[in-house]
């Protein structure tokens, strides 16, 4: 069964981004139960800095699961990602999200590799770019097969990554490099700025995808863009798609509105 899920940021250092609640764990946890929400997606500043007795006594009071970790953290405060010319610098993005899939893996809950693929930069070269990446996965790959969770690796617009942008290019890169157990994020978001056909593409790598992100065409909460859902929505339950649907959008006009939006419109499209 598809199941909804809100997003959470607790990095003091981002003042602004696509999640729905901010700062306050405890209290987020209670809105999202409230308003019926079964999980929560975090993005945390690293593994360590909620207590996990404290989080796993959390979901279980009120009855959410932890969908997945976010490691964009590693990117945007310590300026890692797999793909920088420094070898020093790529093996601490590999140590940070290593820790991250370890904390996720506590709770059955995979780690999404978002910005920290980095990109190909001014002086590099694309194909070893690209090398680094997949030596990158792979190594992250295995240590999630040996906490029994997935890894999930995420195509970013153009305006984002020069790396990956497209389900096909993703799907393409992996099956070609041989790295295994590496789910794909479908972003709804990033999808509306690269897909030609979102429900196609859908469709066509139905197999690879293991998390999706619901926002709509202008980043807000699905329901205030263009974005035409019912499609997507249709295509998913076709597919036979049964994780989560995360609500990784802007927190317009506010995150208590932008939650209940959220809400809104999964019970719209997948509830009904």
């Amino acid at each position: 069964m598809i199941k909804s899920c809100v997003t959470i940021a607790l990095v003091p250092e981002i003042k602004t981004g696509p999640w729905i609640f901010w700062n306050d764990l405890e209290n987020s946890m209670f809105k999202a139960s409230s308003l019926g929400f079964d999980a929560i997606e975090l993005f945390t500043s690293s593994g360590d800095i909620i207590d996990k007795k404290k989080l796993e006594f959390l979901l279980a009071t009120f009855n959410l699961q932890l969908a997945a970790v976010g490691t964009g953290a590693g990117k945007v405060i310590h300026g890692l990602t797999l793909t920088d010319p420094n070898e020093n610098i790529r093996k601490k993005a590999i140590s940070f999200i290593s820790n991250m899939i370890a904390f996720g893996a506590s709770f059955g809950a995979p780690a999404i590799i978002g910005s920290m693929q980095g990109n190909v930069c001014a002086d590099c070269n694309r194909e070893q770019a690209l090398t680094w990446l997949a030596e990158g996965l792979e190594i992250l790959g295995k240590e999630a097969v040996e906490k029994n969770v997935a890894l999930i690796y995420e195509p970013l617009n153009r305006y984002e990554t020069n790396l990956l942008n497209t389900l096909q290019s993703a799907v393409e890169f992996i099956e070609s490099r041989r790295i295994n157990n590496i789910k794909l994020l479908a972003d709804l978001f990033h999808m509306n700025v690269e897909e030609t056909d979102m429900a196609e593409s859908l469709r066509k790598y139905a197999s690879k995808i293991g998390h999706v992100h619901f926002a709509d065409s202008n980043r807000r909460p699905v329901g205030l863009g263009h974005t035409d859902i019912h499609y997507i929505a249709s295509t998913l339950k076709e597919i036979g798609y049964d994780g989560f649907i995360s609500a990784e959008a802007l927190p317009w006009p506010n995150e208590d509105a932008a939650a209940s939006q959220t809400i809104e419109s999964f019970n719209t499209f997948f509830r009904n």
